[in-house]
């Protein structure tokens, strides 16, 4: 059966590592992307040129039309869906929660928690056994800030990761009889621009020291524990979160 991949927010950092290693383990990928084309575009053809198929697709994962016309364009392109990586997410400008406005608070959850939501169950209707499908697998990207709260910079987005563990343990149980198995990975301090969003785009470099290896993490190594976890060594792994965060 043809591996096919779809990574949400996959045009950049660890989302585009993620494209990338798929596509050498043989997944037709489709990346989503929201404002960058050119990135997407340039994942896209890299993959294209190492003999890999992969399309990129405008999709705000936070609309749930763009979610819907994402998952039927892969349908028309590549055919069914064995594996999605909830990737995309987003934090807005370090504050403390007394100075959080009520759109910012939405923003985030929208995209990193209903959007998740929405591409999980389209997912789902096409990988189920109980839907004539063939099973497959879901990973969510989570964050160590879930674990760790984020106080003074993103209680907001650490709010939201929280949110995605859950999200992964209780679909876990729900579908784990219909041939899908779903995980986590909560990468700690990585080196993407994701920081610069944040408005410290040298966050990692000032807070390396207190991570027990004393350094950054690169989006290869979270890339590459979201491939484990759909490969058939983790045939037994369901409802799990990996964290690729240093000992942090």
């Amino acid at each position: 059966m043809k591996k096919v991949m779809i990574v949400t927010g996959g045009g950049r950092g660890i989302g585009a590592a993620i494209a990338r290693l798929a596509a050498r383990d043989g997944y037709a990928v489709c990346l989503s992307y929201l404002n960058n084309e050119k990135s997407a575009n340039d994942v896209v053809a890299g993959i294209a040129g190492a003999g890999g198929e992969a399309l990129a697709v405008r999709a705000d994962v936070a609309a749930e039309d763009d979610v819907v016309r994402l998952f039927r364009q892969v349908d028309s392109t590549f055919g069914r869906v064995t594996a999605l990586v909830n990737n995309a997410g987003i934090l807005e400008k370090q504050s403390r929660v007394e100075d959080m406005d009520f759109m910012r608070i939405g923003r985030i959850f929208a995209t990193n928690v209903v959007g998740s939501f929405i591409c999980a169950r389209e997912a789902v209707r096409r990988m189920s056994t109980r839907h004539g499908g063939p099973g497959g697998g879901i990973v969510n990207i989570s964050s160590r800030a879930s674990k760790l709260g984020a106080p003074n910079e993103y209680v907001d987005y650490a709010a939201s990761k929280a949110a995605i563990d859950t999200l992964t343990i209780g679909l876990a149980k729900e579908v784990a009889a219909e041939g899908i198995r779903v995980n986590t990975v909560s990468p700690g301090v990585i080196y993407t621009d994701i920081h610069a969003s944040g408005g410290e785009p040298g966050r990692v470099d000032r807070i390396k020291d207190s991570i027990p290896m004393k350094r950054g993490g690169h989006p290869d190594e979270v890339a590459k524990a979201v491939l484990w976890l759909l490969s058939e060594e983790a045939s037994f792994t369901t409802g799990a979160c990996i964290d690729v965060s240093g000992g942090r």
